[in-house]
């Protein structure tokens, strides 16, 4: 794992060489030009942010509004800091189903669009406007039309200045009878309500008779119905799986809110779509915590010395079987990189995702697509390993003259990976290796 920290942080020289040598070999080909090129690459990758009402600080729907912005546009997306996609590219998997990164080609059309000096074109070639969803709208409406259920947690009051807070109401589901959830989304109940929310938890409180205290614990396993950040949205599960609501049940929310300045008033609104009736998956999928440190009786053991790079990891068994469905690092200001490996039983590792140059502005979660969601045999260790930088060095370091340990507050630091993990009986997971049988498998972790 110290050998993957050597290119942690992003080979920026390798990328500017890349995108000149591909400028290089394009000078010969037909100019690049805002109306034929650059806006098809802009509906596809970044307008769903940078539009008038959304998240960004910019809006990038017309020419006119982005020419004044062509020379930050082409550093952010030659560093790729921009759009949000933070996985290292030449280990582990890649392929996802929600990939917004952009390719090679992408990245050097618009490079080569703002060194001709970024000319609008014909505006006949401009592609029709995107149309987006009002914000009161669900991202998942147009794979499943509205949610069936639509919880909200109460009202809090943030005031302008002030400590981090962390609040924690019940709210009841509706539900008089077992129902399967297909997927869940999770948002901030007005766009003001953005700036003060850090994370939003949704636990799930129900009576399962004969279950373990490990499966009810409330930060693992059904327990936790969703986690929500900058980032990441919703969690839509695979087919066949899904996560079970009984009758009686809660939504125990963590809503942890920071002052921004100003006083804002609002909730979190979780949306709930429903299997129909009757309709049982044949698997429940759980959401995981998986600690990329070690731990005792009183939880995580970090520990961050001043003007430092710290690195800690974290091992996790697999009982079962399992298809891993994701791979969502979680740090705060001082995090730096997360790798997931996986240590099969008969000693083979396989690295399956790093993010190199993790952004606490940016909580994403890496969704695999259905082909390559690695399934791993019973017995898999899964091995976390984190980096914190905590030098002057981390521009987003609040203080690298401070110890830092294990906190809650955005100021202290966390380390886990969020996974949602579906388990595997042995003769499932049989029947996968069968199929899997004179094929070579992107993934490539199963035991043969």
């Amino acid at each position: 794992m110290r050998g993957i920290m050597k290119v942690a942080a992003p080979a920026w020289g390798g990328l500017f060489m890349a995108a000149g040598s591909l400028m290089a070999a394009a000078l010969t080909e037909k100019p690049v030009t805002f109306t034929k090129d650059v806006a098809p690459i802009f509906q596809a990758k970044c307008q769903e942010c940078h539009r008038k009402g959304s998240m960004a600080p910019m809006s990038l729907m017309t020419y006119d509004e982005t020419r004044p912005w062509a020379k930050a546009i082409r550093e952010r997306v030659l560093t790729r800091q921009m759009p949000p996609w933070h996985i290292d590219k030449t280990v582990g998997i890649q392929k996802f189903a929600n990939d917004i990164s952009l390719s090679d080609a992408q990245i050097a059309t618009i490079v080569r669009w703002v060194d001709s000096g970024a000319p609008m074109g014909d505006p006949k070639d401009m592609p029709p406007p995107k149309e987006f969803p009002n914000y009161d709208g669900w991202q998942l409406a147009k794979q499943f039309g509205q949610p069936d259920l639509v919880l909200k947690s109460d009202d809090y009051t943030m005031p302008a200045h002030g400590q981090d807070v962390w609040f924690k109401p019940l709210t009841a589901i509706p539900v008089t009878e077992a129902r399967w959830v297909r997927a869940v989304e999770i948002r901030p109940g007005t766009p003001a309500g953005r700036k003060i929310m850090h994370h939003v938890l949704a636990r799930l409180q129900q009576n399962e008779p004969g279950a373990s205290d490990e499966e009810l614990d409330p930060n693992a396993g059904p327990g936790l119905l969703m986690e929500w950040a900058i980032g990441k949205s919703y969690d839509a599960y695979r087919e066949g799986s899904g996560k079970l609501l009984l009758p009686g049940a809660h939504i125990w929310w963590e809503l942890h809110l920071h002052a921004v300045g100003e006083q804002i008033r609002d909730h979190a609104e979780l949306g709930v779509y429903l299997y129909p009736k009757g309709q049982e998956p044949q698997h429940r999928t759980r959401l995981m915590i998986f600690n990329a440190t070690a731990t005792d009786a009183n939880g995580a053991i970090l520990d961050i010395a001043p003007n430092s790079v710290a690195e800690t990891q974290g091992f996790h068994v697999l009982k079962q079987a399992a298809r891993l469905e994701n791979f969502q690092p979680h740090m705060h200001l001082r995090g730096k990189a997360m790798a997931m490996e996986a240590i099969l039983p008969d000693g083979r590792r396989q690295m399956l995702s790093y993010v190199d140059h993790f952004s606490f502005n940016w909580m994403v979660n890496y969704i695999y697509a259905d082909d390559v969601a690695p399934v791993l045999p019973k017995g898999t260790v899964l091995h976390i390993t984190a980096w914190h930088d905590n030098t002057v060095a981390n521009r987003n370091n609040p203080d690298p003259n401070q110890w830092i340990g294990w906190g809650d507050r955005t100021v202290d630091e966390m380390a886990h990976a969020w996974v949602n993990v579906t388990y595997l009986s042995d003769a499932e997971y049989q029947q996968y290796l069968d199929r899997q049988k004179g094929k070579q498998p992107a993934a490539a972790v199963a035991a043969r």
